[in-house]
């Protein structure tokens, strides 16, 4: 299929028929409750369909408040939504996979959730504990989990409908290789951190070769300095074709074939980064 001119309307398909990605997403990670019902309200505003979540981030009922009033009000339908969301360390155990979607699921106010993202590849101990540490403040690691363990429980959720295709993200080469090779449903999307100066060919050309979606969070660099924004390459190319350093960086990610996330606060940022 050819894909449209428009970056706006580039939509990556995922394997299986499991539906196709908005090649341009609104990460939700914003500390505060009523900053993130307005970010997400004005992404939407802005034209942002694809939004990615987390049961980590603690918002995901303001995002879901979000979502509500823009159905309700009739300007959007959920079919017009791409809704990713991820199952955090805590709920490794198999047995605690299903009922961390479901809770997201109500949170979001929706019946079931696009992708599901595995948030990092690491078990903590399970309970309600989002952040299990020791008398010396060290991480409780789950020992008795596996990446598959855990995998496997995600794959029985597309069994059931919960979400329509499963990932990875922050995870290495060699983790997505085990996970794609030994999956019965194999991965779909993989999430890493992506700009110019992290490119992570090795696992593009991975995703490529094996039909992921590469999903680039932190596209406009994240804490360097001096900061990929500032690099005199980008701002020359942004100076000759007429657009911010920004939209150079977040057309570069679509251009070589990812899907990107980005995160505006306010309606002029998020129509910057949406053009």
């Amino acid at each position: 299929m050819t894909q449209p001119e428009s970056f706006q309307d580039r939509k990556l398909p995922l394997r299986g028929g499991a539906g196709r990605m908005p090649a341009l997403g609104f990460g939700t990670l914003i500390p505060d409750a009523a900053e993130t019902r307005k970010a997400t309200t004005t992404a939407l505003e802005a034209g942002f369909r694809h939004f990615d979540c987390s049961e980590r981030y603690r918002n995901e009922e303001d995002v879901g408040h979000s979502f509500r009033e823009a159905i309700q009000a009739g300007w959007i339908q959920r079919g017009d939504l791409f809704i990713t969301t991820k199952l955090w360390n805590n709920n490794h155990r198999p047995e605690r996979v299903q009922p961390a979607i479901e809770s997201s699921c109500k949170r979001l106010q929706v019946e079931y959730i696009d992708l599901y993202l595995m948030h990092t590849p690491y078990a903590f101990r399970p309970g309600d504990d989002q952040d299990p540490r020791d008398e010396n403040d060290n991480v409780i690691y789950d020992e008795g989990i596996t990446l598959m363990d855990t995998w496997r429980a995600m794959e029985d959720l597309v069994d059931r409908g919960l979400c329509k295709a499963i990932g990875l993200s922050d995870v290495s080469l060699e983790q997505l290789r085990q996970v794609t090779e030994q999956a019965r449903i194999k991965p779909s999307v993989v999430q890493l951190e992506s700009h110019p100066y992290l490119p992570e060919t090795e696992i593009l050309d991975f995703c490529n070769l094996n039909g992921l979606v590469m999903l680039a969070f932190a596209p406009l660099g994240h804490g360097i300095k001096p900061g990929v924004l500032a690099d005199p390459v980008v701002l020359a190319i942004a100076n000759r074709v007429n657009k911010t350093p920004a939209q150079v960086l977040l057309a570069w990610a679509v251009q070589r074939g990812t899907a990107i996330l980005t995160t505006p606060k306010n309606l002029d940022r998020a129509k910057e980064n949406f053009n």
